[in-house]
């Protein structure tokens, strides 16, 4: 599953001795995953949380579920909330989130393939937008890959 440059993009948040953890909903641990395949991995990353349902969101990251219910689940006020309080917990230098629709199937009037990635890294937490085509897995893999650039251009350069 991990690609070349997914490898180097790890390899360099190791290098640069930036621990990370993550927040994943519509990705079910895939980053966590992929993380995993990289040997040393284990120096920057010691967990992160799959928190599929509003529930585990709430009761695992803390996510208030105001949040939750003005926004919605697929939203960028939620995946920046999934980022930061995942780093919190984890007291990591960062934190990506994932949340949005694998499909095939609608969500809180989102299409398929709508995914928001949160990153909280420093004073930085943003989240960005990504509409992706395919089915299930290729939009989890296109999340990772979009993260993992993401990461990479805001820690080595």
């Amino acid at each position: 599953m991990i690609t070349k440059i997914d490898k180097i993009a790890i390899e360099k948040l190791i290098n640069a001795d930036v621990s990370v953890t993550a927040a994943e909903s519509l990705t079910a641990g895939l980053f966590q995953e992929v993380l995993g395949e990289v040997p040393g991995v284990s120096k920057i990353f010691s967990g992160g949380f799959v928190t599929y349902s509003n529930t585990a969101k709430e009761k695992l990251l803390g996510i208030p579920s105001k949040i939750i219910n003005d926004f919605g689940v697929v939203s960028a006020q939620t995946a920046k909330q999934m980022a930061q309080k995942s780093r919190e917990i984890m007291k990591t230098n960062l934190s990506v989130s994932f949340t949005g629709v694998a499909g095939p199937d609608e969500l809180e009037g989102n299409k398929a393939g709508t995914v928001y990635i949160g990153i909280s890294y420093g004073n930085y937490l943003e989240s960005r937008v990504f509409h992706f085509r395919g089915d299930r897995d290729a939009i989890r893999i296109k999340s990772v890959v979009a993260a993992l650039d993401w990461i990479d251009s805001l820690v080595n350069n």
